[in-house]
């Protein structure tokens, strides 16, 4: 398989076009290194205002989506210490979070000193959205180009039901510990409104209530909270402008205590569901859905073009996939 000589694209990736050189129309498109950072100070001082404006006004500064991951637990802390945010975080249970990060996370909230709540769907309903989503992807065709149809799904239900949340209890910021490959700096800060929220989450809805119907509902915004326009918070993916070092990271979040877990794959810190969503993704659509990510990092200057390769390469463990099969009814 051909893939781009500067990044680690594939051949397969939809839309890619490469040079005489082999380079492809991404990389090309890249403004430089020198623009990223100056982009990443304008947004440093953009949150830096936000928060000395925000800070303090109600019972939270910021909701934490905290799935128990490096990026998340890494986030968590920035945010705690160096901005001084009173932090609730909220972890998606999704019947494949490994035992060592169930343990990751209650050290580190303790440890950080933040509130934690754990949101855990009936399980017969997820199971038969991920059975669903491994047969062929619901939603629109560009989602595939950043994760599969596994992952979009669960993303999905945290994202909104994370929106839903800080609403009701008036949270201005919802932060997420998307790394830079994930949540581009043009991204990193967003002020929700009613009218474009509900045009995303519909592409997101509509697929999964058409799988099981209204047991989705609760995991959603109703007409409740889109009557509640200046309750609307911001969207905030931190490490998009902070920098992302992750030999920095791993050495912060062990001072709290975070072990690495053994059983899940190089592209995941906190899933077990991860690697079949992965397998599913790379045979439907023949490239690796962490290809867009591992690029994007490796155009930032973020991880060397080696080591991106190494993990869409490794081989997912057969007894982890056969654990996530059992536990789905998939043969």
């Amino acid at each position: 398989m051909n893939r781009c000589t500067r990044c680690i694209l594939p051949e397969t990736f939809p839309g890619i076009r490469f040079n005489k050189e082999g380079v492809c129309n991404y990389c090309l498109e890249f403004r430089g290194i020198d623009h990223l950072e100056d982009r990443m100070s304008e947004y440093r001082r953009k949150f830096a205002d936000l928060v000395d404006k925000h800070r303090g006004l109600g019972d939270y500064d910021a909701l934490m989506s905290y799935s128990g991951g490096k990026d998340s637990t890494y986030t968590s802390i920035i945010l705690k210490n160096e901005y001084k945010l009173n932090i609730l975080a909220i972890t998606f249970d999704n019947g494949f979070v490994p035992e060592q990060t169930f343990r990751n996370i209650r050290t580190v909230v303790e440890n950080l000193g933040i509130d934690h709540i754990f949101v855990k769907p009936r399980f017969d309903v997820l199971k038969t959205i991920f059975s669903e989503c491994a047969k062929a992807n619901p939603f629109p065709p560009i989602t595939i180009e950043r994760a599969s149809a596994i992952c979009t799904s669960c993303m999905g239900m945290i994202k909104y039901h994370a929106l839903r949340l800080a609403i009701e209890k008036r949270i201005p910021f919802v932060t997420y510990g998307w790394s830079p490959g994930q949540a581009p700096i043009t991204s990193s800060i967003m002020k929700n409104n009613p009218q474009m929220t509900r045009m995303m989450q519909k592409s997101v809805y509509d697929p999964l209530h058409r799988i099981a119907g209204d047991a989705i509902n609760p995991y959603f915004l109703d007409e409740e909270q889109f009557n509640s326009p200046e309750l609307f918070p911001y969207t905030i993916n931190p490490l998009a402008f902070l920098g992302y070092d992750e030999e920095k990271i791993y050495e912060t979040i062990r001072g709290y205590g975070w072990e690495a877990p053994r059983d899940t794959d190089a592209n995941s810190t906190n899933c077990l569901l991860n690697s079949y969503a992965n397998i599913v993704h790379k045979d439907q659509f023949h490239f690796h859905p962490y290809s867009l990510e591992l690029a994007n990092l490796v155009r930032e200057g973020c991880l060397d073009r080696k080591s991106a390769l190494e993990r869409i390469e490794e081989i997912e463990d057969p007894e982890t996939i056969a654990l996530v099969q059992r536990k789905l009814g998939i043969e």
